[in-house]
């Protein structure tokens, strides 16, 4: 009997990211525009197209042994499911998302309590009814099926919002005044599915995978020469770093030196380097990096 893993990708926002994420990995997906069932170059993984909002429920049901969604939907559907890993990206970047209660501009609403009374519109409706019990306000939560930033304030008083910049809030004059909830991706798995041994070992490659590709998305590899006279200069520039591999070269006196260093510093550090002596530098990108 051939041994399947049923897993759930995210259909919507995180789409897009979650393929190219898989696709770093080593994994080759192909998506019909039409489909709901994307095929993997792993004849061993099946997987489906679900909404992030669904897919906490599938997963505790154990119509799929494991998933892509955020935290946040496994809070408001009170799913009761193992998180395996937190991956840090999003439909916009490498960043959590926040859910934020926002008002209009001119709104006299300056606090969670000045919501007591009023009428709220959004998505994440059983967890922001939580969130407010919890602050002892009573108001009217409302399901909203799209477009909630244009609910207030004829529609609703406030939202409850997933926001990544805030730049939809401000385009659409509301202001936050309060984050009630961050969220990131999470690699989740049926209790049951977790149990059994191929499946787990499955599972925990794929992640070991993810996860790389995520780590390998903020770097990049540096390769220089270096002459035995500028090592010392060039080490202490990458002291920082993890340390770098060494090699001699055939020309007496020279050294190959290669690092895995954070790309934001990249544009920083390379013109130094060459200042301190270092040659034929050259950066490359990074499909994966395993700790």
């Amino acid at each position: 009997m051939k041994k399947v893993l049923r897993l759930g990708l995210p259909k919507g926002s995180l789409q897009e990211s979650t393929l190219k994420l898989f696709k770093k990995a080593g994994y080759n997906v192909s998506v019909d525009a039409r489909s709901y069932y994307p095929v993997f170059d792993d004849i061993e993984i099946q997987a489906l197209l679900i909404r992030a909002q669904e897919m906490a429920r599938y997963v505790d049901d154990g119509v799929l042994d494991a998933g892509l969604t955020g935290k946040d939907w496994i809070l408001e559907q009170g799913a009761d499911v193992h998180e395996v890993a937190e991956l840090n990206y999003a439909k916009g970047g490498l960043r959590p998302v926040k859910w934020v209660v926002a008002v209009p501009n001119d709104s006299k609403i300056k606090s969670i309590k000045d919501l007591k009374g009023k009428r709220i519109a959004t998505e994440l409706v059983c967890f922001t009814k939580k969130y407010l019990k919890s602050q002892g306000v009573k108001a009217d939560v409302d399901f909203s099926w799209g477009a909630t930033e244009v609910k207030p304030p004829y529609l609703a008083d406030a939202i409850v919002e997933l926001t990544e910049t805030g730049s939809s809030l401000r385009a659409n004059n509301l202001r936050v005044i309060e984050t009630i909830l961050v969220s990131s991706t999470r690699f989740i798995v049926n209790k049951k599915s977790w149990k059994d041994r191929w499946k787990r070992q499955k599972m925990e490659n794929i992640v070991l995978l993810l996860k790389g590709a995520l780590s390998a998305e903020e770097k990049v590899g540096l390769k220089m020469n270096v002459p035995e006279k500028s090592m010392k200069r060039v080490m202490t520039l990458l002291s920082a770093m993890h340390s770098p591999t060494i090699s001699k070269l055939s020309d007496k006196g020279w050294y190959a030196l290669e690092v895995v260093i954070d790309e934001k510093t990249v544009r920083d550090i390379i013109p130094k380097l060459k200042a301190v002596g270092a040659s034929g530098i050259i950066e490359y990108p990074l499909n994966k990096v395993i700790p």
